[in-house]
């Protein structure tokens, strides 16, 4: 009896030290609900950057002009490497990764991972694939870099890169698929020449839409894509060097603008003094946007080397204006062909440009832009002016040193003999230059020369004869004395010498006397 007395105590004990289960759920849930949302507001939007095209050096170029601590000039330069994150992008898929800080330089609006793939190649494509989830796709934005030094490869190089993205996106779940035809929907669908942070994400509704112009979205990829010419500074030395025009330029933008347009890409020409224009184009395409300073994005299609062409502003309209004759409508058909991914036999990693597909027959938008964008190394009709007619090349292979040197001693020795034949036939005449010859054919047309010595007029060719007979006696005279002279010059001689001997001795035999100038004895 005890014991069950006692067990009712303890129950009602232990009933009224613990807690009710009602009150202890909801604050379990308060406490997680406030540290997710903390986690949350410290957490960075992260956006994605496939950089696809380029060489390691001008993807690194890319990154370094994208990058906002260049523009920090009181950033030192030990923190400015301490916070550029290093990049590999030697082998394969590169990565790296950016902080975008906003204008005061201290708040963060977004992280931005870039991938970088420099070859088209098939055997890369499950390497890209992973990065394009229903997650991702509407926070990446693919970036395809060109460059100025060859454009003449630009179309060729597009393509190859829209066909290999087309490969991979077809090959995507369809999960993922769905979320790229929203996304795409919602970019066709902003409202154009508004500034994107103005905007907004969301798009207008079905009646207040923009009708689609011709040719725009007709091959959209499901991933806004945005295509980089680096090297606008070097256009000049197109010009001068190869002696481009404005035609070749114009046909250039208008075949970009046209094939782009149907992709609802965008289009900028980069240049390192241009880094404001390419940061904001990328940014708002990703949709960051500063808190502090609002950065309007200005399209550019007057200046050749700034040129700057936001998604959603184009049309055939502008296009056309550029320069007259240009066939819109041929290159928009010609390029949907275009991008259809070639045939390959299995197995077959080769990039797409190595594997021939087009014929020459006109119809492709390829063969269109490279029979009149000709590249001046294959192409003499670029060269500059003074080396067609001539047939001249750029290009000169240089010799080896010492056979060139051989060469011209040959052709030294060669010339030396050419010209001692010549010496040994004809003979140098001799220059007779004595003043007493005779100059009757120049005293025929000079006539009679008089000059004025002293006051008297003496005539020139009277002295001159006279001069000429006084040599001719002198010459005379001096034959007669050595004629005189040889003929007793023996008899002469030994008298002469008789007669000096008989004085000497004269003077020695007088007597009383000594020789003149010897002592006295």
């Amino acid at each position: 009896m005890s014991m069950s007395n006692k067990s009712p105590g303890l129950k009602a004990g232990s009933g009224t030290n613990s807690r009710p289960s009602s009150k202890d759920g909801p604050k379990k849930n308060i406490w997680s609900s406030m540290l997710d949302s903390v986690a949350n507001g410290k957490r960075l939007p992260e956006k994605n950057l496939l950089i696809l095209g380029g060489t390691p050096e001008s993807q690194r170029e890319f990154l370094e002009t994208l990058s906002p601590n260049n523009s920090e000039p009181g950033l030192s330069n030990e923190r400015r490497r301490g916070r550029i994150p290093p990049i590999a992008n030697q082998f394969a898929l590169g990565y790296t990764y950016q902080d975008v800080l906003d204008a005061d330089q201290e708040d963060t609006l977004a992280r931005v991972s870039a991938y970088l793939l420099s070859e088209p190649s098939l055997a890369f494509a499950p390497l890209l694939k992973p990065l394009l989830t229903p997650q991702s796709i509407p926070e990446t934005l693919v970036v395809i870099l060109l460059d100025w030094s060859d454009p003449w490869t630009w179309v060729r190089r597009l393509r190859e890169w829209v066909r290999f993205l087309r490969h991979i996106l077809i090959s995507l779940d369809d999960e993922t698929k769905i979320t790229m035809e929203e996304t795409m929907t919602e970019w066709r669908d902003r409202k154009r020449g508004m500034d994107p942070s103005s905007a907004g994400a969301g798009g207008l509704s079905g009646s207040g839409s923009l009708p689609l112009g011709p040719g725009e979205w007709d091959e959209g990829l499901g991933i806004p894509m945005c295509v980089v010419c680096q090297g606008a500074d070097t256009i000049e030395k197109l010009e001068k060097e190869h002696g481009w025009h404005e035609e070749e330029f114009d046909f250039i933008l208008q075949f970009m603008r046209t094939i782009l347009l149907k992709h609802g890409a965008s289009l900028i020409y980069s240049a390192p003094y241009l880094a404001n224009s390419l940061q904001s184009l990328i940014h708002s395409s990703l949709g960051i946007h500063s808190l502090l300073k609002r950065q309007s994005l200005k399209h550019n299609v007057i200046d050749r080397d700034k040129i700057l062409v936001p998604s959603n502003w184009d049309s055939w309209g502008k296009i056309r204006i550029i320069r007259e004759g240009f066939d819109m409508e041929g290159v928009s058909a010609a390029w949907s062909i275009e991008i259809q991914e070639s045939p390959a036999r299995p197995g077959d990693d080769r990039p797409q440009s190595d594997i021939p597909a087009e014929a020459d027959d006109g119809s492709s938008a390829v063969v269109i832009f490279e029979q009149t964008i000709k590249d001046p190394k294959r192409d003499r009709t670029m060269a500059p002016p003074g080396s067609q007619p001539n047939g001249t090349k750029i290009e000169v292979e240089v010799q080896d040193m010492q056979s060139f040197l051989t060469k011209q001693l040959e052709v030294l020795d060669e010339l030396k003999a050419a010209d001692e034949k010549d010496r040994a036939a004809k003979q140098v005449p001799q220059l007779e230059m004595s003043p007493l010859d005779d100059n009757s054919r120049v005293n025929e047309h000079i006539g009679p020369v008089q000059f004025n010595m002293g006051g008297i007029q003496v005539d020139a060719d009277d002295m001159l004869q006279k001069l000429k007979e006084r040599e001719a006696s002198r010459t005379q005279r001096k034959e007669g004395i050595s004629s005189a002279g040889g003929g007793g010059g023996g008899g002469d001689e030994k008298a002469h010498n008789q007669a000096l001997a008989n004085f000497f001795a004269g003077l020695v035999k007088k007597p009383g006397g000594s020789p003149r100038g010897s002592p006295s004895a």
